[in-house]
């Protein structure tokens, strides 16, 4: 077992500022990296706003919330900010080219025993572990979003990674409060395997006409106890990621039933991404909760 005390995460985005905020909390020292110093500020602002919501609501204190804020550094140079990782988790844009380039740019400037983790949710880990000379020491860390809240981690084994590797990631997982389920690296591994199929399915149903956004959604909330609806979560975790996992999926296994929906593809050309763009299936409008079907599907 290797023992974690810094970790370094790639990319200050929703995924990533929420990583360092599970880790900041349970007491570890983290470095933040993004190419941006604007960026880091904003991730900065929204770990600081969330934590101070779970002081409000009593699940930390403020003692906890400031030594957990200090415990984050940010950093725009990527070979600083890595070189006394025992850890890092890449959680940049979902681009297989630029994962790759990070993976190469680790394997270079990280510390020998450091293990490279990723927290993409669909790319081939052992493709991503191809770009080091190092595949023994990266495996997948596929957090959920929203990651303070959500409890799984899914951790992807690659072709290469060794056993101690992914029972250190394993342990650590544990430690940070969050239940770790361990698969094997085929596309979109078990998670989105089963999710984006389902979503696919429902926008299918939606462009065939057989019945419209709120019914669909509401079938699937009120008859399987999901707590949000197909089409409701693909507003939420981004049509372009959805469309972009179908492919990985879709190329992966050349099966036909992962082929995206036309409409799904319509959709992210016109910029209709969902929650992020503010038009999805749903509108959303800042400051509101309540749920309004788009003007495209009444």
């Amino acid at each position: 077992m290797h023992t974690i005390k810094n970790i370094a995460v790639i990319g200050a985005g929703q995924m990533g500022n929420g990583i360092v905020h599970v880790f900041a909390q349970q007491g570890y020292k983290v470095t933040m990296i993004d190419v941006q110093e604007a960026a880091l500020a904003k991730a900065m602002a929204t770990i600081q706003k969330n934590m101070e919501r779970q002081v409000a609501k009593g699940t930390i204190t403020e003692d906890q919330m400031k030594s957990a804020l200090e415990n984050i550094s940010t950093q725009i140079d990527l070979a600083v900010g890595v070189s006394h990782a025992d850890l890092v988790v890449e959680a940049a844009t979902e681009n297989i080219d630029l994962k790759l380039r990070i993976f190469a740019d680790l394997d270079a400037h990280a510390p020998a025993n450091c293990i490279l983790a990723t927290n993409t949710s669909s790319i081939s880990i052992t493709k991503i572990a191809a770009a080091t000379k190092r595949p023994q020491s990266v495996i997948g860390m596929h957090f959920m979003n929203p990651v303070p809240v959500m409890k799984l981690v899914e951790i992807i084994n690659g072709y290469a990674t060794d056993a101690k590797v992914t029972e250190t990631i394993v342990a650590l997982s544990k430690a940070i409060q969050k239940i770790p389920c361990v698969v094997n690296d085929y596309p979109g591994f078990i998670a989105n395997r089963i999710l984006m199929p389902m979503i696919n399915e429902a926008i299918i149903s939606l462009q065939e006409g057989v019945a419209g956004v709120e019914a669909i959604d509401s079938i699937m909330k009120l008859g399987m106890a999901h707590p949000m609806g197909p089409l409701q979560l693909a507003d939420f975790i981004g049509l372009d990621t959805c469309l972009s996992i179908l492919r990985v999926l879709y190329n992966g296994y050349g099966n036909p039933k992962y082929a995206p929906s036309t409409l799904l593809v319509n959709m992210v050309q016109a910029g209709k991404l969902g929650v992020k763009s503010g038009e999805g299936f749903y509108t959303y409008t800042a400051g509101s909760k309540e749920l309004i079907v788009s003007s495209s599907f009444r």
